[in-house]
């Protein structure tokens, strides 16, 4: 680790001299690719990244500095490249003027709540990427935090991904791209989409068709399916949002947040005991529930029992039903689907196998939907209300080939906000639209027989 500040000599390429920078911050870290830190050099604020990688790091650079001058030459602000060189160990340097305090679009994004400011974000970004499109630029690793909004205009940074063509971008791929910008949005923001395209094809002289905003509106959710994937990749792994369980004999993941100020791994060794003095929910064969207090949170604590050692070894090999509660939890709440936040999963292993789990969520008020059905004090129409509320979930899962497998009354609870789908373990994503039609099915048919359960014993 680094004192800071640090000096840095970087000997410059061309000419052939030696810099010295005065690195007061660092802005990024990606282990085993580079580092980017904030500067001084000459008096002058600069950014300087500094790649690591022991075969592709002179490679790096290169396309980063060509990348950043090919924006410039065709108009587009962007960083100036300064200089680039190497350090006294060997690393690769490239040296670029520091567009100041300027916020990334990411972070203003995740400022904002409402679909409206949303979209106004973006409608800036959307024509910038029509104008790269115009003058053949494509960038190929398309995410909001390689743009930065400095309050006049939308200036580009991380430009290694950039690819310069002679020719405009052909419109499939122009609207490819635009579909990706798209699936940034969340899905309360589908009503707005055909703004935002009618933004991009103004600024490209182009008249937008029915059949182009079908098409886009298909591959914005096929993107964003993707995008989703690439997330819950980095959730099964340590990450800046997670971190590993460290106690001999466990695995799992923890939310950092909910780590915060306490012991994590006195939580996992003590956890039996706790649920067994807590607010016992469930008392099953296979699972056990308990709601408690820890670290100044409401939880509740899903145990997934030892059944066997064939149980076991099946739920090694298939991944533990915890882990996938994990996964499935984080899922919906991408996609803006009501359930509690997870906030653990813990697998208690002898040797390689994993011998029980446990989920750590966050507890959630709310009733269960059969217990509203038969309340005598609620209306039919607000009874029919909740049920054409859970329809749409069952139709916004739809849209991703997800079905929920348990679809009874007692997993469907009615919040503030809507509709919260509890008990995960069955969530599947289908590759097949034909499983996934028959998935369903059995969903709305679950779903029904409840829902006609609760409303004739109301009546």
């Amino acid at each position: 680790m680094h004192e800071w500040p640090f000096q840095l000599s970087v000997k410059r390429d061309d000419p052939q001299r030696t810099e010295v920078l005065l690195c007061t911050a660092l802005l990024r870290d990606v282990p085993g690719k580079r580092a980017v830190y904030r500067a001084q050099w000459n008096r002058q604020d600069v950014v300087v990244k500094v790649f690591s990688h022991k075969i592709h790091a002179a490679r790096h650079l290169k396309r980063e500095w060509r990348g950043l001058l090919g924006l410039r030459q065709r108009g587009f602000s962007a960083p100036q490249p300064l200089f680039h060189g190497k350090t006294t160990q060997g690393r690769r340097v490239l040296v670029m003027e520091n567009i100041g305090d300027a916020p990334s679009v990411r972070r203003q994004f995740a400022e904002v709540c409402e679909p409206a400011p949303m979209v106004r974000l973006l409608e800036p970004v959307c024509r910038e990427l029509a104008r790269y499109h115009e003058k053949g630029v494509l960038q190929t690793d398309l995410h909001l935090g390689n743009f930065l909004a400095p309050g006049d205009g939308i200036v580009a940074i991380d430009a290694a991904q950039i690819r310069f063509r002679a020719q405009p971008i052909r419109k499939r791929e122009s609207l490819a791209q635009l579909a990706e910008l798209a699936s940034f949005l969340p899905p309360s923001c589908s009503s707005s989409l055909k703004s935002l395209y009618e933004e991009y094809f103004k600024t490209r002289r182009w008249s937008l068709q029915t059949s182009d905003e079908t098409w886009l509106r298909k591959k914005a959710q096929r993107c964003k399916s993707r995008a989703i994937d690439r997330v819950l990749r980095k959730y099964r792994r340590s990450n800046s949002r997670h971190s590993s369980i460290t106690v001999p004999g466990y695995r799992g993941l923890f939310d950092r947040l909910f780590c915060r100020g306490g012991d994590a791994n006195e939580l996992v060794t003590q956890l039996d005991a706790l649920m067994e003095t807590a607010d016992v929910l469930k008392r099953g064969n296979t699972c056990f529930v308990s709601r408690l207090r820890w670290n100044g949170r409401d939880i509740v604590v899903k145990r997934y029992n030892h059944k066997g050692l064939i149980h076991s070894l099946r739920h090694t090999i298939k991944k533990s039903r915890a882990r996938h509660g994990w996964i499935a939890s984080h899922r919906l709440r991408l996609l803006g689907i009501g359930t509690p936040e997870p906030l653990a999963y813990i697998e208690r292993r002898r040797g390689p196998i994993v011998w029980c789990s446990y989920l750590i969520h966050e507890y959630v008020p709310g009733r269960k939907l059969n217990d509203l059905l038969q309340d005598d004090t609620v209306s039919p129409d607000q009874r029919q209300q909740h049920i054409a509320q859970v329809l749409a979930v069952l139709e916004k899962l739809g849209r991703y080939r997800i079905t929920h497998g348990d679809m009874k009354h007692s997993n469907i609870l009615i919040g503030a906000g809507g509709p919260i789908l509890t008990d995960l373990d069955a969530l599947t994503v289908h590759r097949w639209r034909r499983a996934y039609e028959i998935g369903h099915r059995k969903d709305v048919r679950r779903f029904q027989v409840a829902c006609e359960a609760g409303t004739w014993a109301a009546t």
